[in-house]
């Protein structure tokens, strides 16, 4: 307990995994923690004494079942192992962490997802500028960004970090900025003073400079990257060669998405359980990599035309070469999860039968470089040029593995015959024993002349030579007797020791040359990581690129007209989920959009709820987004005029934790968009104003429309949804402000969506129907048809609205708590209205309430 005491002092906030023989034990709070999560039963040593404390433990070989739920639980989990064998030593065995796991720093197949990255974000806040890397340690990448509190905000929206690092005192400031939905570790100041930051990343990857990795000029984001780095070094991660680059997120390339609009438009994640994101929709990648790809294309959309077309052009060619698709696809599926392998490789962690995987997919990558080098298209032909089959270390596990070995390399048989002389003889003695024993048998039988001489074996002296009774006379004086039975007796030979010696020796030597080959094999495998890792970087791509054109082909998707104009012009758009969704059979109905800044800069869309107003807006930022990471897209038609910002104000959600109103959430996201305008945005705002009353509702939204299209520098193309109908009168002033509607047909008295967008602007919602659609009581349907129509019948001005429902509230005496008629009723009344509730103790207010029931009763 002195040792272990000794040892948690050093991770304090960790959970520590103690190993004791064949356990992991954990104990006190660690043990109360640990039992439950995992469900294990809590016991206790030094019952009833002062030392007292709570233990769990499970089995070290189920390490793997119970180490992920304990990380997801959000737990940091130090591994403390016995760094000596119990037989060597005879006092306490030494042990010490090995390993230090926390959410953001897993490797473990069981503990990351295998189609989304694992990052560990490192912040850094200097005045108004942040620095932020992300580490995904699992896969070898490493990103890094500086910029405003703004454009971090949406990094982190988009790359989820399962852990965030910062300095201790800047916890505050990051709460503020960046809310409390991340699980957050602080560290010490130390780290990020001086230049130990920078001369760690510069140590790390052996340069003098960041010039060759473009990242010069972010000295905070460079911190951020160093602390990074330092933070796995803490973590007793210190096999990090497979960390070979560092690479900047180039602001300028990507579209800016807000965190708004990643969450607005569902991209990767939704808040609606069971919802279908867009990346479920686009997702039939034929491996992890490529899934974790797309995902962050995304998120981070193109903005440089020459790229997009590109891209573009692949999905294109693939589309018109199903054969060569599908052979590429089931090469893929061969080559795995190559990023992640070849990261474990460098951890040095990598089993042998993922080295075995390794050799396959190394194959397939051989198999790729064939397929894409006779393509058609130069893009895949670059790609085919830089792949590299690594044939020498191919062919070197080949050599070196059995070719179906173990997953543990400590069960034996990993090495394959005729790589080392040693272990061959080695082999023969342990495994080849029994020809040997029956030659002895039979060259001792001849010798003595006993025919029923048997040698066996036991525990207490090893093997033995046994001879009945009958012969026991023939026996040679060289011959030792261990042990006299009723029918016969046990001897041992010079020659039976030397070989018994042999065997039980040979199993250890075996396990020593097995291991130390096995080294050797995964110590020359990690002189390839650069070279697999661009493989693996090139596959994902290429997986990608074959996914747009497998869902295109599947979905009957088009190619995108990309261009350098400010149009949007979309003909028979869908929405890619709901049309996913829709039942079989059912047609999605499509829609055209047309937006430009010189004469239809903003569309003013009216019509019933439920019609379709907000699929509409939807689909055209998904539509836009699409295009822009090279897929094609669920339109007849679309030419996109190249858009460098999507901003949405979809939907009402409260911040309540945060202490902030529905309507207050909607300004802030409204705000942020009237602040980052820009010519070439489309911004869709959905029922902005709804938060609050109708008269300041419609005077928000009618000047935000007012702003967007006065605005001096930026004509943003806009889709505007609104139930304000009052809003359909800024055309009249407003040349770019068109007005439309989503139709609907009434038939007897029961409403039809038709969803379609027509022109011109519409005067009904609808909203009763929808309530009555909803299951709302039919008295209390019928009830709100009353009251529109007296409203309708007598709207002309606002105080005449207040008048009509201060008369409609008179009618409705079911509606009223006391009718003034009710003699009963106004002395209850009276009665309340004379209580001075200020004044009124509990036990009062009990007998006033005694007193009204009995006023009821009488």
């Amino acid at each position: 307990m002195q040792q272990y005491n000794s040892i948690k002092a050093k991770y304090p906030g960790a959970l520590l995994l103690f190993r004791v023989g064949d356990f992991y034990e954990t104990f006190g709070e660690d043990a109360i923690k640990a039992a439950g999560i995992l469900g294990i039963v809590q016991t206790k040593r030094g019952n009833g004494t002062e030392s007292e404390t709570a233990l769990a433990g499970f089995p070290h070989h189920s390490l793997e079942t119970y180490l992920p739920k304990l990380v997801r639980a959000g737990c940091r989990v130090a591994i403390c192992d016995q760094l000596e064998d119990p037989k060597q030593t005879k006092t306490i065995v030494k042990r010490g962490v090995t390993e230090l796991i926390t959410p953001g720093v897993s490797y473990s197949d069981n503990i990351v997802h295998q189609k989304s990255n694992n990052y560990l974000a490192s912040i850094y806040i200097e005045k108004s500028v942040v620095g932020v890397s992300f580490l995904d340690i699992s896969t070898g990448e490493f990103l890094v960004a500086q910029g405003s509190v703004n454009y971090i905000d949406k990094l982190l929206q988009g790359f989820k970090p399962t852990e965030v690092i910062m300095p201790r005192k800047q916890s505050k400031e990051f709460l503020e900025h960046f809310g409390p939905s991340y699980y957050t570790y602080f560290l010490d100041e130390w780290p990020y003073s001086g230049d130990y930051a920078n001369e760690t990343l510069l140590k790390h990857f052996e340069v003098n400079s960041f010039k060759g990795f473009g990242i010069d000029r972010m000295p905070i984001g460079i911190v951020a990257a160093g602390v990074a780095l330092h933070y796995l070094n803490e973590t007793e991660h210190r096999n990090l060669q497979h960390i070979s680059n560092i690479s900047r997120i180039e602001e300028d390339r990507y579209m800016w998405l807000d965190r708004f609009t990643i969450r607005n438009l569902e991209l990767i994640g939704s808040a609606n359980e069971n919802a279908i994101t867009l990346s479920d929709v686009l997702d039939e990648t034929a491996s992890p990599m490529g899934a974790r790809l797309l995902k962050r294309w995304i998120v981070m959309p193109l903005k440089d035309r020459k790229s997009i077309q590109e891209r573009l052009n692949v999905v294109d060619y693939f589309y018109q070469n199903q054969d060569l698709r599908e052979q590429l696809i089931q090469e893929i599926k061969q080559v795995g999860d190559l990023e992640r392998l070849i990261s474990k490789i460098g951890l040095l962690k990598a089993n042998p039968r993922e080295i075995i995987q390794l050799k396959r997919s190394l194959y397939a990558t051989e198999k790729l470089k064939e397929l894409t080098n006779i393509a058609e298209s130069e893009a895949l032909r670059m790609i085919s040029e830089q792949l590299n089959a690594c044939t020498i270390i191919r062919e070197k596990i080949e050599q070196t593995i059995q070719a179906e070995p173990p997953v543990l390399l400590n069960k034996g048989n990993v090495i394959a015959d005729g790589v080392d002389a040693d272990l061959d003889k080695l082999r023969k003695i342990a495994f080849g024993g029994k020809g040997y024993l029956v030659e002895i048998q039979r060259r001792e039988a001849e010798a003595t002349g006993i025919p029923s001489l048997k040698i066996a074996f036991n525990n207490v002296f090893g093997y033995y030579l046994e001879v009945t009774n009958t012969h026991k006379d023939k026996v040679p004086e060289s011959w030792i007797r261990k042990q006299t039975l009723v029918n016969a007796e046990r001897y041992i030979t010079e020659e039976l020791k030397e070989y018994e010696e042999q065997i039980l020796g040979a199993e250890e030597k075996i396990q020593v040359i097995e291991n130390r080959i096995y080294g050797e094999l995964l110590v020359s495998i990690a002189e390839y990581i650069k070279p697999i890792q661009l493989n693996a970087q090139l596959i994902a791509k290429l997986d990608v690129l074959l996914n747009f054109a497998t869902i295109a082909q599947k979905n009957y998707y088009t190619k995108p007209d990309i261009s350098d104009l400010k149009i949007i012009d979309i003909k028979g758009g869908r929405h890619p989920v709901i049309e996913r969704n829709l039942p079989i059979g059912e047609d999605y109905i499509t829609n055209d959009t047309y937006l430009d800044p010189e004469s239809q800069q903003i569309i003013i869309i009216t019509g019933p709820n439920m019609a379709g107003k907000s699929a509409l807006l939807r689909q055209t930022g998904l539509i836009v987004l699409m295009a822009q990471i090279g897929s094609f897209v669920p339109a007849k038609e679309a030419h996109i005029g190249l858009v460098d910002k999507i901003f949405t104000r979809v939907g009402a959600s409260d911040n309540l934790s945060s202490g902030e109103s529905t309507f207050m959430v909607e300004m802030n996201e409204t705000a942020s968009i009237m602040n980052n305008l820009s010519d070439r945005s489309l911004i869709l705002l959905d029922e902005i104003g709804r938060g609050t009353s109708t008269y300041d509702g419609i005077s928000i939204a009618w000047a935000i429309a007012e702003f967007l299209h006065n605005h001096p520098s930026a004509r943003a193309k806009t889709l505007f949804a609104t139930h304000y109908h009052e809003l359909n009168e800024l055309n009249n002033s407003m040349p770019r402000i068109k007005n439309y509607n989503v139709t609907v047909k009434e038939v007897n008295n029961k409403v039809i969506f038709l969803r379609k967008l027509v022109p011109g602007g519409s005067e009904h919602s609808f909203g009763i129907h929808v309530a009555k659609l909803a299951g709302m009581p039919s008295k209390l349907v019928g009830r709100a048809s009353e009251i529109l129509k007296r409203l309708e019948q007598e709207r002309t001005g606002g105080e005449q609205i207040k008048d009509s429902m201060r008369k409609i509230q008179k009618q409705a005496h079911q509606l009223q708590m006391f009718a003034i008629d009710d003699p009963v009723l106004e002395k209850i009344r009276d009665m309340l209205n004379n209580l001075d509730v200020n004044t009124l103790t509990p036990v009062e207010a009990l007998m006033k309430l005694d007193e009204i029931q009995r006023v009821l009763k009488s």
